[in-house]
């Protein structure tokens, strides 16, 4: 019980016996601790690298004169094989191909159809198989490939909750992926390529979440972009009330050292300033040394920032205007009278989440209790910012909910005897998206 609320299936690494397995542990896990756990599949996506190498590498130095050739099985300095033909399509005299995240630059200077000519700008070792980022060419390439297409039947065969499509383009890719996934699944965009920041608010509406994978977007945008970067997306999705998850390299250190260093701790910190929902590890919990250790050391900072005194000043600072409908008032009128009267806490009936969610972009003081019949919404849920997802019977009747709501709190300890609480729900039951009942509550034990 170290703290994760969702575990991240990553299809670039192992078998589909091995993410069958994995999964089968974290529903039993699920059953043992009587709690909702989400489960993430991330796709692998297309992967762009150069060809097999004579010699297997050979090092480069600035002003050096390269060429890539498209149809080659192996090459060398004097061509270097580069099996991706839409790259050919694509790329203009003057935009850099950054190899091997980046530690190798070269600048286009002509190309056709099968060569690419450029100059080295930035020397390094080339060896086999080493990827290439194009930060500035749009590539018509689709995002799922045919290893991403078989593993995401596999994913939602097997019922993950989430799924996290990589190299996001433009607002086709999402829409090429939902028509794959359906409802089976929430949709959670990769935000990694510098192209999907010219359609983003495109991109996150068709969304149902984003994860802000630093890695990729720090190769191809300057690093000093990517906190600004971070920080505008964040408030995007709280804007357009999506979560938004922020990855990568969160606590690196800790593949390798019992504790983080001081920059990292700031880092995970600062994600809980912006305002995100989720906070995620990679390496240090999937291959590390120390996984408890990071992941015990991720929910203190995580606790220990939310409680300190300028939390809430700076998180306030940040909030967006909310639309103009009665959904989203009555949801903010919920969080304000919360926040007003001390509630115990605020209890959310939401057919898939959407209520609650709601309420978590104003990011109240008290606790959100979210009331679900829906499985799937409930573990979709353990995403969402502040919410203690709860499944339960369907509700038929305003009576119901009454006694319900003073129930779960009780039960899931977020109140006692005479306590105050807020409840919200949508009338007629069971809609989805249809927010417009408040009331409060004195619990009657």
């Amino acid at each position: 019980m170290a703290g994760v609320d969702t575990f991240r299936l990553n299809f670039s690494h192992g078998t589909h016996d091995d993410h069958a397995a994995v999964f089968r542990h974290i529903r039993a896990l699920e059953a043992e601790v009587g709690r909702p756990i989400g489960i993430l599949q991330d796709l692998q996506g297309p992967k762009i690298r150069i060809g097999k190498l004579a010699g297997d590498r050979f090092d480069v130095q600035a002003g050096d004169r390269l060429t890539f050739v498209l149809g080659m099985d192996e090459g060398g300095p004097d061509a270097i094989p580069l099996p991706h033909p839409e790259i050919f399509e694509a790329v203009l005299p003057g935009q850099n191909l950054l190899i091997d995240d980046g530690r190798v630059r070269v600048e286009v200077t002509g190309c056709d159809r099968e060569r690419i000519e450029a100059v080295v700008l930035v020397g390094g070792t080339l060896s086999n198989r080493k990827g290439v980022n194009l930060p500035g060419t749009l590539l018509d390439m689709s995002p799922l490939t045919k290893k991403d297409r078989v593993d995401l039947a596999f994913g939602l065969e097997l019922g993950v909750d989430w799924v996290a499509l990589s190299f996001v383009q433009k607002p086709s890719d999402i829409i090429e992926a939902r028509g794959l996934i359906g409802d089976k699944a929430g949709l959670i965009a990769k935000i990694e390529k510098p192209q999907a920041l010219e359609t983003i608010e495109d991109i996150v509406r068709l969304s149902d979440g984003i994860m802000v994978a630093r890695g990729d977007m720090g190769v191809e945008l300057p690093q000093e972009d990517v906190p600004g970067r971070q920080k505008e997306l964040v408030r995007l999705c709280r804007r357009l009330v999506k979560p938004v998850i922020i990855a990568t390299q969160m606590l690196d250190s800790m593949v390798a050292a019992p504790t983080p260093t001081r920059a990292e701790a700031s880092d995970v910190a600062t994600a809980i300033y912006d305002g995100a929902d989720a906070v995620m590890l990679s390496a240090e919990s999937a291959s590390g040394k120390y996984p408890i250790e990071a992941v015990a050391m991720m929910d203190r900072i995580i606790t220990k920032t939310e409680q300190h005194k300028l939390y809430r000043s700076i998180v306030s600072a940040a909030e967006p205007d909310i639309e103009m409908t009665a959904s989203h008032a009555v949801a903010g009128a919920a969080a304000d009278i919360a926040d007003q009267l001390h509630a115990a806490a605020i209890v959310a009936f939401t057919a898939r989440g959407t209520t609650a969610a709601r309420i978590a972009r104003r990011r109240p003081e008290v606790p959100i209790l979210a009331v679900t019949p829906d499985a799937r919404a409930s573990r979709q849920m353990c995403l969402l910012w502040g919410a203690h997802s709860v499944q339960s019977p369907d509700i038929h009747s305003y009576e119901e909910m009454v006694e319900h709501a003073q129930q779960q709190v009780l039960t899931e300890g977020f109140a006692k005897d005479r306590d105050l609480i807020v409840v919200v729900a949508g009338v007629p039951f069971g809609t989805a998206g249809s927010t417009n009942n408040l009331r409060v509550l004195r619990v009657n034990a």
